[in-house]
């Protein structure tokens, strides 16, 4: 690991655009050797994987599960769980994913959970990857549909011990949520993705942006295939310039580059002052990753692919990334992730998940981000649009100069319209 980067981070942290990187509460760094004969110490991230999430200790007596529901109206998906207490709990699944991966819940997930004491969640969430050899569908096709459940099941636990989901996973570290503007736009000419980043930026207040470089794993050589040449080239001067000095910009390449290709845009980046440079190669090239990291100054964020507790462990341990982006979505729920960030802030590094879609991402987000130790600055945002109807009693979820309040309602903190929840039909 260069001691470039070490500075860059340094100085971030200490200047304006830095704000972004809290490692003073993250610990002291433990020392790796030289990059040609790196020996990571996994000790304390294997104490990590170990320890429970969940706070059983909130609950005195068995919470057993009584029935867990999938439902459906159109593309819309909801989960509801019950206990034999009669205590419930509901979730907003991700429609988009759902719609393929909802035999996967109902065959695979909603069986394992039946009869279970909730108390149990970490080790639920641990086992059922073993149950049926779930395993084997490791990835979005068996994240999504299990954090689904896992936050219907949250929701009803922070109802039975009246608090919210955060308390449940942590200590609430920050009862509002600093957010990012993520925006897309890779296939267009520059001239039109500048209007449409100016606009979403302009609609939330964004302090923050984060854009897209690159094109789509489709290699370099297909550059042409999704967008003008040079495009990246144009956007990087052109973003920095367009919005000024004061706003803390951070790149995606959603894993497009070679080494040598991601080398070169990420000097470019830094050129630019960018903070952060997220997927500078395919996911899974974890070697490849730690290559560009090794010659960056700009940290290398990484983790919304990511579908491994030991994948993470070992990007970790090696300083293949600088910051954590595990998908609470994509990645099985906020326990997984929750360990993700605790063995990041142990070697002194940041986490910011990252924010799929989803009908109620947004809020999933908030309550995640309500109980990180080492939260980065800013976090990642797409907005508020959702077809699920609710009401949140104690937060406006708006954001007011970029910050959003999390809700303190017992759960997910909202209530869903009964309604809307009539209209949905069992699975």
């Amino acid at each position: 690991m260069q001691t470039n980067r070490r500075q860059f981070i340094s100085t971030a942290v200490a200047g304006g655009i830095a704000a972004t990187l809290p490692f003073s509460a993250c610990g002291s760094t433990p020392q790796i050797s030289d990059n040609n004969n790196r020996k990571p110490d996994y000790t304390k991230l294997d104490e990590i994987l170990k320890k429970p999430i969940f706070k059983k200790e909130l609950f005195t007596t068995p919470v057993i599960i009584e029935t867990l529901e999938l439902l459906r109206f159109k593309d819309s998906f909801l989960c509801r769980v019950r206990s034999k207490d009669g205590a419930e709990g509901i979730s907003a699944g991700h429609s988009g994913q759902l719609r393929s991966q909802y035999p996967i819940f109902t065959n695979l997930l909603q069986p394992f959970f039946i009869n279970k004491d909730a108390r149990d969640l970490d080790l639920l969430i641990e086992k059922v990857y073993i149950y049926k050899l779930n395993f084997r569908l490791s990835g979005m096709a068996l994240g999504v549909p299990l954090a689904t459940i896992e936050f219907a099941i949250l929701d009803m636990m922070g109802k039975v011990a009246g608090k919210p989901i955060g308390q449940l996973i942590g200590d609430i570290h920050h009862p509002e949520v600093a957010v990012y503007q993520a925006t897309e736009y890779r296939e267009k000419p520059v001239p039109e993705s500048m209007e449409l980043i100016k606009r979403d930026v302009a609609e939330y207040n964004a302090k923050a942006l984060k854009i897209k470089v690159g094109g789509l794993m489709f290699g370099t050589a297909d550059l042409n295939a999704v967008g003008p040449a040079g495009r990246t080239e144009t956007i990087i001067p052109l973003v920095r310039k367009t919005f000024g000095d004061d706003m803390v910009l951070y790149a995606d390449s959603n894993g497009f580059y070679s080494v040598d290709e991601a080398i070169r845009v990420g000097k470019l980046l830094e050129e630019y002052h960018f903070q952060f440079f997220e997927e500078p190669v395919p996911f899974d090239w974890y070697e490849e990753t730690r290559q560009v990291a090794d010659v960056l100054t700009i940290p290398v964020a990484g983790g919304e692919q990511e579908y491994s507790l030991h994948g993470f462990r070992w990007l970790i341990a090696n300083d293949g990334l600088q910051i954590v982006q595990p998908d609470f979505f994509y990645f099985g729920g906020m326990i997984r992730a929750m360990k993700v960030a605790l063995m990041a802030e142990a070697f002194g590094k940041p986490c910011t998940p990252h924010m799929t879609g989803g009908d109620l991402g947004f809020l999933y987000m908030m309550h995640f981000v309500s109980a990180l130790p080492n939260a980065l600055h800013y976090h990642e945002f797409k907005g508020f649009k959702t077809n699920t109807i609710f009401e949140c009693k104690t937060s406006p979820l708006k954001s007011i100069n970029g910050l959003v309040k999390v809700p303190t309602g017992p759960g997910s903190g909202v209530d869903i319209d009964p309604d809307f929840i009539r209209k949905h039909e069992i699975v």
